[in-house]
Order: C-alpha cells, then structure tokens, then sequence
C-alpha cells in the first residue's frame, strides 16, 4: 500500500493525498504485521506496476501485472483481494473528508453562495422575486422525500460500514492543532481500527434477511438523519428569520414538515418472496423504537439542562401545570419547574415506547403515567414548554436543543419514515380472479373469470366492487397461499396505520402497471382488507380514506402509455373524490429508471421518461390535480444515478411543483448517508433544487421549455429512435448475446453474493428478459464497460449528424451546430451529456477485453466485443465534437480522483479475471460445511472491491 518513498500520485502538499499516504502507509503495516512481510511484498509489488501502467501507460507494464496476478496462489491472491478492496474503501473515507473540507472552504467564502446549497438557492430566488411570505406558503404545500430501499448493489457489511464510520471520525480529529501525544493517541487508536477491518470478514457467509436490511437501513438514522434534517430545518429558519439587531427576539416557528424519510424496506414485496405481514409489522415497529428512544436521550438531555429556577424568573400557569403533573419527588427541584415538567414528559414517552414497542428504553428510572396518544400531543407538551420560556426571557435557551426537538416530531412522528407498500400488478390480478371466483360472483349473467375479462368489463367489475355493501373476502373460505399472504399484509398494513398514525404507511405502488384496471384492483384489496371504509347501505358516503394508488410506469411502451392511463384514472368520479378528500387533491405517479433502461438503453430511456413526464404535467393540469412524482432512480448513470441537483433541475417545467421523491439505493445510500456532514449536504442539495425548479417562473420556464422543444424536440426523437434500434439490436437480436453476457460478467457469482433478501432474477433461466434491471447493470459496471450508460447514444449521434432528420439542416456542420446548442441550451440534454460522461471516464476497453476472453466460443467473443468496442469509440469520438472536450476535461477533481482509483481498481480486475477462469474451468463443488470455497470468496472480494472503487455501480 501507499508509504511516504513511493506514492506520487497526487501533488506534494494536497491534504487529500496526505490522508491517503496515511490510510494507505497504516494499512500496509497492518498487512505486514498480520500476514508477514512476504503478503506485504507480494500485494506492493502489484500496486506499484498497477501505479506505473497507469502514470505511464506502457503495455508492457500491463502485461507484467496480468503474468504476475496470474502466478498467484490461492492464498495471495485472496490477501490481494482485500488489501485492494480495503484500500478503495480507506480511499472513500478520504475522499468523503476532502468533500466535507472543500465544502467548508466554500462555504466559508463570502464572496460567492456555493451551488446547490441553501443560501444559493435563497438568493436565486430572492433575484426572481420570491419573497419570504411566498416561500413559507410554498414549504406548507411541499413534500421532499428520499426513499431508502433494499436493492442489492451494497456490498458492504455492516460491520464494516461501522468501522469506516470511526476511522473517518479519527481522521477527521487529526486537523492540525494536536499535540504530540495527542497525535501518537490517534496515530494508534487509527492503526486499531485498520487492523480490526483486516480481521474482520469482509463476506456475508449467509445470505441477508429483510430484519437484517431493516437494521442495516436504520442505522442510518443514528449517523446521519437524525442530526443532518434538524440541522438542515435549522438553518433554513436561520435564512428565512434572521436575528436582526437583536438576538432576543422571537424564537423561530417550526417550519412545515415538507422534507420527511420514506422506506421501501419491509413492505416491498414485488419480486421477494421474503416480504410479508410480519416484515412490515417488524420495520414499523422498529422504526418506531429508534425515534422513541432518540426522543427520549433528548428529553433526558433537556431535564438535565433546563436548570431554571422560579426564584430567578417566572413560568406560564400552563407550564406550572405540567410540572405539578409530575411524580417527581425530589427537594432539589422544587423551584426547577421546567425540569419537574420534563420528568412527567419523559415518563409519559417511555409508557409510549412500551405501548408502541413492546419495549421499555427509558434511560432512567420512570413512575407509570399515560402514554401519549399521538406525537402531536407530545409535541403540544414541548410547545407549552417553548412558549414559557419565550414569555420569560429564554427563547434563547430553547433554541439549544428544545426547539430542534419540536421541529424533529413534526419530521419523524412515531413511525420515524413512511413506509411504501408496493407489488406487481399480476399479483393482485390473480388474487382478485381467486377472491371473485371464491364468491360466486358473476358478471353479465355469467360466473365471473377475472383474469380472462377485457379491460372495460375488469373496470366496470371493479368500480361496482367498490359500490358493494357486502364483503368479498369471506373468513370462512381457505384461499390460496398467495392470496392469504396479499390479504394478511394488507390488513396489518390498516392496524399500522392505526397504532402509529396514517404517516407510517401512505402508498400501495403497483409495479408494472399497465392498464387502468391495475390501479382500480388496489382500491378493491384495499376495501376488503381495512385500509378503506367501504360504504354501508342507506348511508352517506363515508369520508374518503386509505393508501394512495401510485402506478408504476417502468417499460417504454408502459411510460407511453402513462398519460392516458392517468387520464382515464382521473376521470373516475370515485377516485376524484378520494383524491380531493384524503390525498388533498394530490395524485403520484412513480417513473422507473431501471427497466425502461434495460428495455431501450440509456437515451431511449432517458427521452421515454421526458416525454412522459411532459405529458402528465397536462393532464394534470386540465384537471386541476396537483402530480407528484417519485422518480425510481438507482446509483449508476444507467439506472437514473448522478448528481440529484442537476437531474432535479433538469426536470421538464411543472413537475416538481413542490411534491417530489426519488429513491436512495444500495451502495448509494451508505456514499451519501454514512457521514453526518456528507449525508447533510446531499439533502441539502435536495431541498435546494426542489426550491430552485419549482419557483422559477411557470410562464417563461415552460416558454423556454415549449422553445427547445420546437427547436430540437424532432431531433431528439429521431435520435432515440436510432439509439434504441442500436441497443436492442446488440441486446436482444444478437445471437448468442446471453451466452456472451453470463460468460464475460460475474453475473452467477454476484448472485451468490447474499448482498440482498431478493431473487437477482424472477426465473431460474439463464435470459436477459428474466433478469432484475439492478444485477444486469451492476455486472457490466464489474467488467467496466457500463453499456447501461451510453451504449446507443454515439450511433444516434452520429446518425444525426451525417444523415440528419426531416427538417434538419442540410449540411454535417450545421447539424453539428445543432447538437452543439442542445449541449449548450438545453438542460436535459446537456444532463444527459454529462452523467454519460462520467461513465465513459469509467469504461475501460482494455479490461473489458480482458473479460470478454471468458467467453468460450471465439467467434462470437469477437463479433460481439468488436461491436462494443466499436460504438464506444463512436461515442466518445462523437461526444468531443458535440461538447468540444475531452472526457472529463472541464472537471480536473473527479479526473484525478478517478485516476487514482484506477491504479487500485485495475489489479482487482485483472484478479477477478484469473479467478472466474480458475473457477470456471473446474466443476463447482460445494464445501463440505455449506460453506463458500476460498476461490469463490476471493471472488467475491474483488466485486466488493471493485464496487467501492467505482461507489455508483449499482
């Protein structure tokens, strides 16, 4: 690993090269001191070609380092595996801090507000006229939501996470005003940890269950959410209420609670089996104990701090009150009534948490007291406490720690985050053939089969289902395991929502939504199941209530079909009524990135989502119904990943209006949320582009909008069309492109990875059709040709340029120029240009021939690699005409950030090459202790490797 002789790349006296040199110098010793001195030469013999072929690029060196990587025996090449691996990881934690100390350089500049943050996006909108009146009204009718979910691209166990955690705090304590002691302390509690990751294992050996994602999820809370959103309202009231002259002025409000958490994890049952009624009990109920016990470390926290005595100032009668409703029997409080009044909170909190939980986390002993029957009625408690200090001099005081407090129980409730319900719509189908068919229900004078009904006489059936009196469902009829399981969900769904408040679950999404018959089902399951009132004869309407049905659009022809389906949804009387009444007039759509990338490449894709997006804003407009979207994306490019900032403002006009989520995944979740200060900004740039879209001025927005469209929408088209007939071309009309991907990725090893609860495909075949979007481009991201992320976009390019379109220029040149203005002037495009961008930077042919020498069958090896290499070169090629530069030309930070990793992430290539061939070329047997063998693991390793170094592959 790195030491002071010999790690030049980077410039003498950058702090993120010395935290480098650091990790790196540490991490050897530990090398040398664990496995001897021969391990330690072996894996720098390595690092430093890796480091020369990269600097120099001689071939030769390249060739050494596969001749040496192929020389190594089982045992070396399992420690080179993870002394790689742990590098990139110590390399992240770097990294992170670099970004957390350039962020502070930044924001300490007075000069200028750094983009993407708050004081940015205030200013902006302070320039076009937006007031501190009108912004308030705008966060009351907000809603920002990250969604965690469990998609397998984390490799990481979290036993390592948490270790990366305190070395990046110890890091962090080294800032240069140490003393030597003080040094050499940190210096060896550092080498402690470094030690502790190399002995720790870096495999799961089983695979994860969906209790154990739930706990991985949130331990976010505790390192991140519960101290970056606080922080973040904070200084957003900090913006918005200035103190003025006088730092003794009113305290601040509590802001609306429009930035909130939402999960997937533990309701989402599309694909995974392992999803069911006692999962979701189980996130709900463990979600609830992390935010009781938070609430009640602050609440112990406040008692010990809210010292004030009535015999140096007064209290509210009202506060008074409180503090004689306390047990508390104690002399030394007798004139501390805020504290007496805390004690009685705090025993009223851990009656909740008992009620709630099952459990009894009071820090302290407590006397029995009625537990509070919603957060609201703890919050109003908090308040009366807030509002005597105001009226008596100490605003100030709650400003420490009382009002971030009241402030978090508006965010987090008792549920702590919403938690989505979602399945496919194939699932319902058959469970309602089953439930209509059990009841002898009949349609058109006949008995009725659902599943083989048309799509007008489902949706007639349907909407006269829930005109029903009687029930369906039956308690005296034995359905199928299925429908038991669809049905037993559902129903503990409703008893969630009535233990710990409607926030805790507030979305039934339905994957693969197809028709308007998909959503209809939802609203059917859920009258039968609790979640919705059904109407009672002769009486009025009851008031609308139950989940809101999000469809989900993921497949190309599915996102064309969305703006009529939500047109016709939106037309039901029945459903405009519930929206207006129990969703406020507001309606989600979800938008998959994943599928609909697998289906056509990432440009058909990309242009399918605007397009369809687009078209929902004027549905929705002509019916005066507020959209909401909830943008499925991932962490690679190709699944809809890079900057969140830009993606948001790249939106077409009208569709984030305030009301937007998006999901936080794998690997992504832990590079953005397990540092406090990193996950603070990234939620920081959320709220801020949200701000900055939706209060742009509608008219000139959409007229600049209606402009580029006019002016390149027809070019755009035309180029996707080509992209796709490019992509499905090689994808899915080659022959023999399946035998190719299975040979030439990891894709069997990653599925035996256990880096999730869910299936990596829906069927035991081996085809592309059948496999998950997420293992598809995570594979490819291994052998580091990412095709997801910009296969398709150089023919189209180039399509574009030497053909042209009808009503493009007639000359090259000009439609050169033509791509050169959509670059320049059109925020999707140049979006587009820039995420792909980035991947291109990560793509490496070389390596990736190196893979493709996996593939048996030369002919088709060769034929199906020279059609990749080709259109790679094209793409790049075609992309320096367009953006007049070089791959990463304008961006010097993630330019050498990249080609450092690359040094370490190039032997792990090569390394996971010769192992694949090694493994493939025996005949698997399985360990006699059901166990991986050592081949299989240090495989393994090298994809945990590989996916640090590149942090968004999946």
């Amino acid at each position: 690993m790195p030491d002071a002789k010999h790690d030049d790349t980077k410039p003498k006296g950058s702090a993120l090269r010395q935290d480098i040199r650091k990790l790196g110098k540490t991490l050897g010793d530990v090398i040398r001191e664990s496995d001897g001195v021969a391990i330690y030469n072996v894996v720098e013999k390595l690092r430093r070609s890796a480091v020369t072929f990269r600097r120099e690029g001689n071939a030769a060196d390249s060739r050494a380092l596969t001749q040496a990587i192929g020389k190594l025996s089982p045992k070396e090449a399992s420690s080179v595996a993870r002394a790689f691996s742990y590098f990139l990881q110590l390399s992240n934690i770097a990294e992170d801090r670099d970004q957390n100390r350039r962020h502070r350089q930044a924001v300490l500049a007075p000069e200028t507000a750094v983009r993407g943050s708050l004081q940015h996006a205030l200013q902006t909108l302070q320039a076009r006229g937006v007031g501190r009146q009108r912004l308030e009204k705008f966060l009351r009718q907000t809603c920002i939501v990250p969604v965690l979910t469990a998609h397998p691209t984390e490799v990481q166990r979290k036993s390592t996470l948490d270790l990366h955690r305190e070395i990046a705090r110890l890091l962090a304590a080294d800032d240069g005003n140490l003393s030597t002691i003080e040094r050499q302390v940190t210096e060896q509690q550092l080498l402690g940890l470094v030690a502790t990751l190399w002995q720790t294992r870096m495999l799961r050996w089983q695979k994860l269950t969906v209790i154990d994602e739930i706990d991985n999820a949130l331990s976010y809370y505790n390192s991140s959410f519960l101290t970056a959103i606080p922080e973040l309202y904070h200084e957003l009231n900090l913006r918005l209420n200035p103190p003025g002259k006088s730092a003794f002025n009113a305290r601040f409000p509590t802001l609306p609670p429009f930035l909130k958490m939402g999960s997937w994890i533990g309701g989402d049952r599309d694909g995974n089996p392992n999803v069911n009624a006692d999962t979701l009990e189980q996130a709900l109920l463990r979600q609830s104990a992390i935010i009781l016990r938070h609430y009640l470390q602050e609440v112990h926290s406040l008692g010990k701090e809210l010292s004030i005595s009535t015999s140096l100032g007064s209290a509210d009668p009202a506060l008074m009150a409180l503090a004689n409703a306390s047990q508390d029997t104690s002399e030394h409080r007798l004139d501390e009534p805020y504290r007496r009044a805390l004690i009685h909170i705090y025993a009223r909190l851990a009656a909740t948490s008992v009620a709630l939980t099952g459990r009894q986390q009071a820090q302290r002993p407590t006397y029995p007291a009625q537990a509070y029957d919603s957060p609201q009625a703890l919050q109003a408690d908090l308040t009366l406490i807030a509002d005597s200090l105001d009226k008596h001099h100490g605003h100030v005081i709650a400003t420490l720690r009382l009002s971030g407090l009241i402030q978090a129980i508006s965010v987090f409730g008792f549920h702590l985050a919403t938690l989505d319900l979602r399945q496919s719509s194939d699932v319902h189908e058959r469970v309602l053939t089953e439930l209509f068919t059990a009841a002898g229900v009949h349609w058109n004078g006949r008995p009725v089969n659902y599943a083989q009904l048309d799509e007008t006489d489902k949706r007639a059936l349907l909407r006269a289902e829930l005109a029903q009196t009687r029930p369906l469902v039956s308690p005296w009829v034995t359905y199928s395991d299925e429908t038991e399981k669809e049905l037993a969900i559902l129903r503990m769904a409703a008893v969630c929502r009535k233990k710990y408040g409607a926030g805790a679950i507030q979305q039934a999404i339905i994957s693969h939504t197809e028709s308007l018959s998909d959503l209809l089902e939802v609203l059917v399951l859920q009258q039968e199941t609790g979640l919705i009132t059904p109407p009672a004869p002769n009486q009025p309407a009851p008031i609308p209530d139950g989940l809101m049905v999000t469809p989900l659009f993921e497949t190309i022809p599915d996102l064309h079909m969305a703006p009529e389906i939500m047109a016709q949804w939106l037309d039901l009387p029945e459903v405009r009524t519930r929206i207006n009444g129990a969703h406020e007039g507001i309606q989600e759509v979800m938008l998959g990135y994943s599928d609909s990338n697998k289906d056509g490449g990432y440009l058909t894709s990309n242009w399918s989502l605007y397009c369809a997006e687009r078209q929902l804003v004027q549905v929705f407009k002509k019916r005066k119904v507020r959209l909401r979207l909830f943008h499925g994306r991932g962490g690679s490019v190709g699944r809809g990943g890079g900057s969140s900032y830009e993606a948001i403002l790249a939106q077409p006009p009208g569709t984030v209006n305030g009301q937007i989520r998006l999901t936080e995944q794998g690997e992504v979740i832990q590079v953005k949320y397990k540092d406090a200060k990193v996950g603070r900004w990234h939620l920081e740039n959320f709220v801020a582009a949200t701000l900055e879209s939706s209060l742009t001025p509608t008219t000139s927005a959409a007229q600049v909008e209606d402009q580029n469209m006019a002016r390149f929408g027809h070019v755009l088209q035309f180029m996707s069309d080509v992209a796709e007939r490019t992509y499905r071309s090689l994808v899915y009309q080659t022959p023999g492109f399946d035998t190719y991907f299975f040979a030439s990725t990891p894709i069997l090893e990653i599925a035996g990875l256990n880096i999730g609860s869910r299936p990596a495909s829906r069927k035991t075949t081996q085809t592309i059709q059948d496999l998950r979007a997420i293992p598809w481009g995570f594979s490819w991201a291994q052998c580091r040709l990412m095709i997801t992320g910009w296969f398709g976009f150089g023919s189209a390019l180039s399509a574009y340029i030497d053909q042209g379109c009808e009503g493009s220029p007639k000359s090259a040149s000009a439609r050169l120029a033509v791509l050169q203005d959509m670059a320049r002037d059109w925020p999707f495009f140049k979006t587009l240009l820039s995420n792909m961008e980035q991947v291109l930077a990560k793509t490496d042919l070389d390596i990736a021939r190196h893979y493709a020498t996996l593939v048996p069958d030369t002919q088709l090896r060769d034929t199906v690699f020279a059609r990749i290499a080709a259109e790679f070169k094209l793409t790049c090629d075609r992309f320096t005409q367009v953006c007049g530069h070089t791959l990463l030309a304008n961006d010097e930070i993630l330019r050498d950030a990249l080609s450092e990793r690359f040094a370490y992430i190039d032997p792990l290539n090569h390394l996971q090459v010769e192992l694949l061939r090694r493994d493939r070329q025996r005949r698997r047997r399985p360990a006699k202790d059901g166990k991986e063998d050592s081949s299989q693991r240090a495989i393994h390793m090298t994809i945990n490797g590989i996916a640090a170094g590149l942090r968004n592959s999946g």
